[in-house]
């Protein structure tokens, strides 16, 4: 294919999620049904990185992969709400093919990206299995949706019955295959993963850059999902006002750090890693993520428990809570400074040691410098702090003469 016709079919491929994107939202306004379909213009990013990378590197598969996934996660929210309104024509055959447009996004988004990623090419030959499982799982998934008899799985004002449902004998035949199918999406997803690791911790240079943006878009996006089930398994559990505030705070957190790294997280990290954009900033991004993270966690902790505290110290003082959370937040805001010191400090000690080290190495030669005086004994000092804390190939240090002529 050449340069000029990819550049074509991928934005001919961008301009198709618009409208389906712009098509969604009109029949949310228009039709009715639900509003949260209508988010899907949050996926954009990945149709931009998608025709972004298509076009500069065509003959990798990354590209067209994010433009895959986001044609077929737009289809899907497209016939979810076009079917919101049963009097729709073909209202069934666009309903059936988004249930199926569900399946494709997925495995690819949770198998084959991280499978090919960042080149395009799998580990070895010896992950081609891994690849033809994937396809097997898309295949059976799809296959067992499609025939899967009852209601398609749609957000609609009435129940559409699957126009291609079959019953009796055939009907637990597709029971299987949708329990088989999943299984396999499952160990395809667990295999894609091993993959991506054992790719870390061969890599070097600027692949290992490119697999730090990935896996730390992908790992929010798992904190994300770890954490938002809190509020729905935790909600009913009676736990003090404390305690419910903060299950009903960590769920919706946990939500929307999900949404937020698979819905625009993954296509800027693939972005950033495929164009090379910014990509030595990854260290600096998983820096105070892991500062702030731990800093945000520190203090709410610390509110919580102050809180609780507080209102068992006055509670024979007083019924009223206001004192105590006032308490709390002045605890709270004169923790704030010292601790992210104390935690910024742990950070560089425990996954930055190389910069921790760098930065005590310079504290130590500002404290010599001020008492230093011979030109030769400040040259060799100097040198080696550059030595030890930039390792360049090779050292020289240039001094300018005098006014007099003389160094």
């Amino acid at each position: 294919m050449s340069a000029h016709v990819a550049t074509r079919l991928a934005w001919g491929l961008f301009a198709a999620f618009v409208a389906l994107a712009l098509g969604t939202v009109a029949s949310v306004a228009f039709a009715g049904g639900s509003s949260d379909t209508a988010f899907i213009l949050l996926a954009i990013g990945y149709p931009a990185v998608g025709t972004l990378i298509a076009s500069r590197h065509r003959a990798s598969p990354i590209g067209w992969i994010l433009l895959a996934i986001a044609l077929s996660f737009a289809f899907s929210g497209f016939g979810d709400a076009y079917a919101a309104s049963t009097s729709h024509p073909g209202v069934e055959l666009v309903g059936w093919l988004a249930s199926l447009s569900w399946y494709v996004w997925l495995t690819l988004a949770a198998i084959f990206l991280p499978l090919l990623f960042p080149d395009g090419r799998l580990l070895s030959r010896r992950w081609r299995p891994v690849a033809w499982l994937g396809a097997v799982a898309l295949g059976s998934s799809i296959l067992a949706a499609a025939l899967k008899p009852g209601a398609l799985d749609l957000d609609s004002a009435e129940a559409i019955d699957n126009p291609l449902g079959v019953g009796g004998a055939a009907a637990e035949v597709v029971a299987v295959l949708q329990d088989l199918s999943n299984v396999l999406l499952a160990l395809g997803f667990l295999l894609a993963a091993a993959s991506l690791v054992i790719r870390f911790r061969r890599s070097r240079g600027v692949e290992r850059l490119q697999l730090k943006w990935f896996a730390y878009a992908g790992l929010l996006a798992l904190a994300g999902l770890t954490l938002a089930p809190v509020s729905v398994l935790l909600g009913g559990a009676q736990s003090g006002e404390a305690g419910g505030a903060l299950v009903d705070v960590l769920g919706p957190i946990g939500w929307f750090t999900a949404l937020f790294a698979i819905v625009l997280g993954i296509p800027a990290a693939t972005g950033v890693a495929i164009l090379r954009h910014r990509l030595y900033d990854i260290d600096l991004v998983i820096n105070r993520t892991l500062v702030y993270g731990a800093l945000t966690v520190t203090l709410l902790a610390a509110y919580l428990g102050s809180v609780l505290l507080l209102q068992l110290a006055l509670s024979p003082l007083t019924q009223e809570s206001d004192l105590a959370v006032a308490g709390s937040t002045l605890a709270v805001a004169a923790l704030f400074r010292p601790a992210r010191r104390r935690i910024q400090t742990v950070v560089d000690l425990r996954f930055f040691r190389k910069r921790y080290d760098a930065a005590r190495t310079l504290e130590r030669f500002a404290a010599r410098l001020r008492d230093e005086v011979d030109l030769d004994s400040l040259n060799g000092e100097l040198r080696a702090v550059v030595a030890d804390t930039m390792q360049p190939a090779h050292v020289s240090l240039w001094l300018r003469a005098p006014a007099g002529g003389q160094r």
